[in-house]
């Protein structure tokens, strides 16, 4: 029985909302007389799971978190001097407790609704700021994923800059020797799927000629040095082609600015600025560029705009969905960011100051000098002449090093790449204090037999054409609020201004915003996972690699297949991936003309664009009039390219709420073919425990950790999109640098963002096999209880054969538009003065709202979203009947401020109260939005991303 048992295992129930007699008068209003009832009715026999999956019964809270420090504790956390792009930092307590901690921060959803998403979008745009005075750069996004696909997504954007049309004449792109290993990586399996030529050497005696599109260079490089670029840049400028910069941040505040030196865009990461390294993220990449390219730079881009009553409001601009826009003509598929670590980041910026940064750098640079010194009198050789943090030393026995660090519990970098063999680097973050240079010290005072006496060298390590004398950070936000009382109020003031899942119910149909429980996220801030730097000797990092195989295993157990990869960092990275994955198997086996690939046109718009970036061919097929793919469209189309089809992307549930009953022959018919079948996992929280992609007969698909799996959100990021195979794909799954596979690299780190797998993690174990089929089971009862209740008002627009909905369902709001004037993006803005966040918006069909309540909701929460929704209704039908003014009225001139509600004039048809109190419910828990509607157009034609004057605010 799918019911809910209240002597069933503890966190089952703190998980799913509804209880048991809810569930009944739950199940009475759908006209059903139990939950296995209407499983049967939604989920087609034939798919099924015929037995229950291989994961262990749940645990309490108290005993996962018992049994997760025992794995943290074969984590060993060293004293790192690694560097290599990840580097020890202290995260202020303030931003600790009030940010990372704070699920006012990290349940938010992507600022799509710009009127309660003001606190985010402000603090986004201090990023933006941050990153454009740092580098010198006019205009920056809002993040991207990590250093190494942030380069990836700039060298694709200067590609096509530079090749503006289908015949590319300038296919090569320099890549400079000395930049980060795992960087090129992820740039050469980014580069050959486009037919991108990748030529490296060294940036000196490299001649670049008109065939060369770009070219990207490291600054400080891979050993630390610091190089005067300027000439190069001068020299790929003169050929026609744009040069990548990807530049330490915090060495910036003491180096001249890759704007300064001329470079056309900067890229890197901000983890260094208070976000741990939790082995590998995850972190906020920064992308920044010159003004010309902002209309093809990759992700959010947050812009200031007016609302309804002029005032300053912010929202995302340009970019904004634009793979949903684009589709296959898409130049990326980012749809995230990774905006709760760019607020982080920020934030440990506002915190410091340019004086405080610039602190932290200096002591930095000391402290490497320091090192230096001592080093070099015990006839070592420093190979670096000019250097930020990172020392290269050269002439000693490593072997004794490596095994006296080691018994220390030091790390330090060893190369071993063909050119800097048998040297080592050593670098200095924030964490390192005398004390630890000291310890270094000793280590080679003992492999050397001889004692330093050296002191920190009096001559400057920073070249002087290369030393920054431009100002940055000079807005107030970064010079105000450096005492703990002002920060905490800042945070707290921002994150006001916020509706996130401690407000109420986020239903966004395919986005599934569910509980992040407190007990899961607790370990992310545990120094055995959260210090752990992700190219730490393996030795080291043990408890990582049990939790990694035994996630991988529950989610190979949950998807029906045998292999999985975790790198993936996002879902759009995951549907890279599995591509990659389809497109590496056709070359194994001598087919690599099968570049075609079908995806229906319900599908999420990052699937083109990433079936694209993966070097296939997009065709679209159709779907019927009750929203399933038009199986003879579909199969015309596949016998038609049958030759070059190298398969299929799917989405299912299907992007419309519904469980297809003609999957399995959809997916023979493609493998009858020679084609493989990729399934987006987005709707995974439908399936999970009652049947699976395996079942439907998938090959790989990815997961959207961040949705099925309880990662939070963040406001916009972070995720993760791991993918699981069936076996005769798991040989193609991504590598790495520090573990080869048929193909490269998808991200930077071995695992992705890692220190968030944990949450998904926790929540495998505390739910178990059972709660995990029960939370699949009330996904769908939740979803079918409101459309039961709302069905009476408003046109449901898709169900299955039995009329009952999978997870999410769309309701049809077109027909207002004739009747009343009132269109979907009323009916959202109405929402927020109900207190509510709106449903996903116009897709998959333009015009509609599409809900999805997930299993979390209790029936009095889904009520009030139900109520509310019945309200509005009302309010239409008051136009409608002509009892509402068609312009002036509650739902047109949606959503209501507290200035607006509390003004002397009042000058409205309806009263005030209708406007901000329309149900009693609202009165008890009033959300104030702090801008009215956004006006949209006129941020994009007056595009301003950065922070304006501070007369602008008044």
């Amino acid at each position: 029985m799918l019911q809910l048992n209240t002597n069933g295992a503890e966190f089952i129930k703190r998980h799913i909302g509804p209880g048991a007699k809810d569930t009944e008068k739950m199940l009475d209003t759908i006209g059903l007389k139990s939950v296995d009832e209407l499983i049967e009715k939604t989920i087609p026999t034939i798919i099924r799971s015929k037995k229950p999956m291989q994961i262990p019964e749940g645990l309490s809270e108290f005993e996962m978190l018992q049994s997760l420090k025992k794995i943290g504790e074969k984590n060993i956390v060293a004293t790192n001097f690694i560097g290599q792009g990840y580097y020890g930092t202290i995260t202020p307590s303030v931003i600790l407790r009030n940010i990372f901690e704070n699920p006012g921060w990290y349940t938010q959803y992507t600022p799509y609704q710009a009127e309660i998403a003001q606190g985010r979008l402000e603090s986004l745009l201090n990023f933006q700021t941050m990153v454009c005075d740092l580098t010198g750069l006019p205009i920056a996004n809002a993040s991207l994923l990590d250093e190494a696909t942030a380069a990836a997504e700039a060298m694709a954007m200067i590609f096509n800059h530079v090749n503006k049309t289908d015949t590319v004449t300038q296919p090569k792109f320099f890549v400079d020797s000395a930049i980060f290993p795992q960087t090129k990586s992820v740039l050469v399996t980014r580069a050959a799927p486009i037919h991108i030529q990748i030529e490296e050497g060294n940036y000196q005696s490299t001649k670049i000629d008109n065939t060369y599109f770009g070219a990207i260079l490291q600054y400080p490089n891979n050993t630390g040095s610091i190089e005067d670029y300027t000439a190069f840049i001068d020299q790929v400028h003169q050929a026609g082609g744009l040069v990548i910069l990807v530049a330490d941040i915090m060495s910036l505040t003491l180096l001249k600015s890759p704007g300064e030196l001329n470079a056309d865009v900067a890229v890197g990461n901000t983890q260094r600025f208070g976000v741990p390294m939790g082995f590998g993220g995850p972190h906020a990449a920064y992308f920044a560029t010159k003004d010309e390219f902002k209309r093809g730079m990759p992700g959010r881009l947050i812009g200031v705009s007016i609302d309804a009553q002029g005032n300053r409001a912010l929202r995302m601009a340009l970019q904004t969905r634009e793979q949903h826009i684009k589709r296959e003509k898409a130049t990326s598929n980012i749809c995230t960011a990774q905006a709760l670590l760019a607020n982080m980041a920020v934030m440990y910026t506002v915190y410091h100051g340019p004086l405080g940064l610039k602190k932290i750098a200096q002591k930095i640079h000391g402290l490497a000098q320091n090192l230096e010194a001592q080093l070099t009198s015990l006839g070592i050789t420093q190979a670096n002449k000019y250097y930020f943090d990172t020392l290269h030393f050269i002439g000693f026995d490593i072997t004794a090093l490596q095994k006296e660090a080691l018994a220390a519990d030091i790390n330090f970098r060893y190369f071993n790449d063909g050119k800097n063999d048998n040297t080592i680097a050593i670098t200095i973050d924030e964490t390192i204090s005398e004390n630890e240079i000291a310890k270094v010290v000793a280590l080679f005072e003992k492999i050397t037999g001889k004692k330093a006496s050296g002191k920190a060298a009096s001559t400057a390590s920073i070249p002087a054409s290369l030393v920054r004398s431009s100002s940055y950070l000079e807005h107030p936000v970064f010079n105000t609020h450096h005492s703990e009382t002002q920060m905490m109020r800042y945070i707290k003031q921002l994150e006001n201004k916020d509706l996130s899942l401690n407000t109420s119910m986020i239903s966004l149909g395919s986005c599934t915003m569910k509980l992040n429980a407190a007990t899961e996220m607790i370990p992310v801030s545990w120094p055995a996972f959260s210090s752990m730097h992700p190219f730490a000797p393996s030795s080291q990092t043990l408890g990582y690699q049990e939790m990694a195989t035994e996630l991988s295993a529950y989610l190979c157990e949950s998807t029906g297949f045998t292999a999985c990869s975790l790198q993936p960092n996002s879902g759009a990275q995951g549907e890279y991936a599995g591509l990659l994955t389809i497109r590496a198997y056709h070359e194994h086996h001598k087919q690599a003309h099968r570049n075609i690939v079908l995806i229906p046109i319900s599908a999420h718009g990052t699937n083109p664009a990433s079936a694209v970036m993966a070097g296939f061919k997009v065709i679209v097929v159709a779907c019927d009039a009750a929203g399933d793919i038009d199986v003879n469209d579909l199969k015309e189309k596949a016998n038609l390219h049958k030759d070059n089809l190298g398969g299929l992307m799917i989405t299912y549930p299907s992007t419309h709420g519904v469980f297809e009953e003609t999957i399995i022959d959809i997916c023979d018919s493609i493998h009858a073919l020679g084609g493989l079948v990729y399934m987006d996992g987005a709707n995974m929280n439908a399936q999970v425990g009652l049947t699976s992609p395996g079942a439907i007969g998938a090959d790989v698909c990815h997961l959207n950790l961040h949705k099925t799996f309880a990662i939070p959100h963040g406001g916009g990021g972070p995720g993760m999109g791991p993918i699981c195979v069936n076996d005769k794909l798991a040989p193609f799954l991504p590598g790495h640098i520090y573990n080869k596979n048929k193909i490269g690299a998808v991200s930077a780190a071995p695992m992705g963002s890692a220190s968030i797998l944990l949450i998904s993690y926790a929540y495998i174990k505390m739910l178990g096999a059972t709660g995990l089929q029960l939370a699949t089971a009330y996904a769908i009862l939740n979803a079918n209880y409101m459309k039961s209740r709302l069905e009476k008002k408003y046109t449901i627009l898709y169900a299955g054969k039995n009329g009952t909905c999978a997870h999410e369902f769309i309701i049809d709001l077109r027909p207002f538009k004739a009747s009343a004037g009132i269109e979907a993006e009323d009916v959202a803005k109405r929402l927020i003065d109900y207190g509510f966040h709106a449903p996903t918006m116009s897709f998959p069909v333009s015009g509609t709202i599409m809900i999805e309540p997930t299993e979390s909701e209790d029936k009095p929460e889904l009520d009030r979203f139900c109520d509310a929704l019945i309200s509005i209704h009302d309010e239409i039908m008051a136009i409608e009947k002509g009892l509402s003014d068609k312009l002036d009225n509650p739902l047109k001139n949606a959503p209501h401020t507290q200035k607006v509600i509390c003004a002397d004039e009042w000058k409205h048809a309806y009263t005030r109260q209708e406007a901000a109190f329309p149900l009693y419910y609202v009165q008890q828990n009033k959300f104030w939005p702090t801008v009215a509607r956004v006006n949209n157009t006129h941020g994009d034609r007056n595009l301003v991303c950065t922070c304006e004057p501070v007369a602008s605010y008044a």
